[in-house]
């Protein structure tokens, strides 16, 4: 099952020091899923200070600088992966150098439906933990 998860934090609540040590000990966790052939993609984000937000209403774009919401925790990346189950993705989750400043959201991905010669099937049903 394909999870995301999304890495949650206050942008301020680093040093400079403790950035990069946690920038390689999740670049050491990324290559170890990778390996297993567990990981699908992984990368931190820019700065929330650089985010464009996108909104549209009743057919016009309002295209504004940052997040779309004030928070104390900002969206900073994300990891991509493919496991058995939920308590699976926790373990990983549990790892991730942020989980001790921040959060992680850990989300299923629903999956597409399938289209074939016979039209549309139904295999969007919610995944179990």
């Amino acid at each position: 099952m394909k999870y995301m998860l999304l890495i949650y934090g206050d942008e301020s609540c680093w040093t400079n020091d403790e950035r990069l040590e946690c920038m390689l000990e999740s670049m050491r966790i990324s290559d170890e899923l990778q390996q297993q052939g567990k990981l699908i993609s992984s990368d931190p984000l820019h700065s929330v200070t650089t985010a464009t937000s996108l909104r549209i209403r009743n057919g016009h774009k309002q295209v504004t600088d940052g997040p779309f919401a004030e928070t104390t925790e900002q969206l900073g990346g994300y990891y991509l992966i493919d496991v058995d189950n939920l308590d699976e993705a926790i373990a990983i989750a549990a790892r991730l150098p942020p989980a001790k400043k921040g959060t992680i959201e850990i989300r299923p991905l629903f999956p597409k439906p399938q289209v074939g010669a016979e039209g549309l099937t139904d295999e969007t049903a919610e995944p179990s933990a």
